[in-house]
């Protein structure tokens, strides 16, 4: 095949336009995630937008509403709670170092011998250091970044209010440029949409309701280091197939074991009857069933996300998975080429 002058030129816009987004990439790098956070955190609240824009229609003045709102309820606890975290933390520390661990583990296992008693001990101690160890040096590290934080939380509300304010010409902007045939570009979008919807509100919102729960049961049955317990059993909720059943079944087996019989089983009937009823009504039936997709695949997707894109990995990692499926889907069933190509 013979390439003339006009396919020279062609062949030279589209290098051009390639290398162009390539180096806009790399200069956009450092804050690519603190960009995405923003269009992830526009598109959890554009309801609430939304809904405030059916009474101020100005919508910078309703975006700018919003966007304070996040940071009196986000950002501006974070200040206070990541010094309390850290005290909770190193209180959480010696607690396991001045309790009879042996002792206890010899109650749960009473036909055990010395020897594994000792062994499940000195395990469970190296663990919860461990553990306690890495948390406190996170803590610390933040406290070091934080001139970082700030210039990323910046640009995250920066990105948020600009994409709340703007988001119907972005929707036009990214419509024009869609490769896809306008046959199927509203069934993709809606497929896209359901998939965004489950895991964002089905694994993320869900999981900090479950795990808000669960911190009232800390508060209303007297555990201590309330703040630390209910971040981690937040974290655990917010992952698929694990929950926050992994804190409160240890800490109801040690209420039983302090003799603390009537209030440990109410805690325990407690998480099992409100925390796990979240999880089963409003995860799997009202969200989950939107879309096909396995529970061990977004569990899966959300580790690999965090290790590669850090907290954003959470949500990055599911829904980048979930497309990719939702395109695989698409090739198996020989409607790829449909995908952008109209009949005609």
């Amino acid at each position: 095949m013979q390439i003339d002058d006009k396919d020279i030129k062609k062949i030279a816009v589209v290098t051009l336009v390639a290398v162009l987004a390539l180096l806009l990439l790399y200069l956009l790098r450092p804050v690519l995630l603190s960009i995405v956070g923003g269009l992830i955190l526009a598109y959890i609240f554009s309801p609430s937008f939304s809904w405030i824009t059916t009474y101020i229609r100005n919508h910078t003045f309703a975006a700018l509403l919003v966007s304070l709102g996040i940071i009196l309820v986000i950002a501006l606890p974070l200040w206070f709670v990541i010094p309390l975290m850290a005290q909770q933390v190193f209180e959480i520390y010696v607690f396991f170092q001045n309790a009879n661990l042996q002792e206890t583990i010899a109650s749960l296992f009473p036909t055990a011998s010395e020897q594994f008693i000792a062994q499940v001990t000195l395990s469970v101690n190296g663990f919860i250091g461990d553990i306690v160890t890495k948390t406190s040096t996170s803590l610390g590290s933040y406290l070091e970044d934080l001139p970082t934080i700030f210039l990323n939380m910046f640009i995250v509300f920066f990105v948020f209010f600009f994409t709340l304010r703007d988001g119907h010409h972005l929707r036009t902007f990214v419509g024009a440029l869609s490769p896809f045939s306008k046959n199927h570009e509203k069934i993709l979008i809606q497929q896209f949409k359901d998939i965004t919807d489950s895991v964002v509100y089905g694994q993320i919102i869900v999981g900090l309701v479950q795990g808000g729960l669960a911190g009232i049961g800390f508060i209303l049955f007297g555990v201590e280091n309330v703040l630390v317990l209910t971040m981690l059993a937040t974290f655990l909720a917010v992952l698929p197939i694990v929950g926050p059943f992994i804190i409160w079944i240890p800490i109801g087996i040690y209420m039983l074991v302090q003799g603390e019989t009537t209030q440990g089983t109410l805690y325990i009937l407690y998480n099992f009857v409100i925390v796990s009823l979240v999880d089963n009504v409003l995860r799997t039936y009202l969200i989950a069933r939107k879309v096909d997709v396995s529970p061990a695949i977004i569990l899966v997707a959300m580790v690999g996300g965090f290790y590669v894109f850090g907290l954003v990995g959470f949500l990055l990692g599911p829904l980048i998975a979930s497309y990719f499926l939702t395109f695989l889907k698409a090739y198996k069933e020989k409607t790829f080429q449909e995908l952008i190509l109209d009949p005609a």
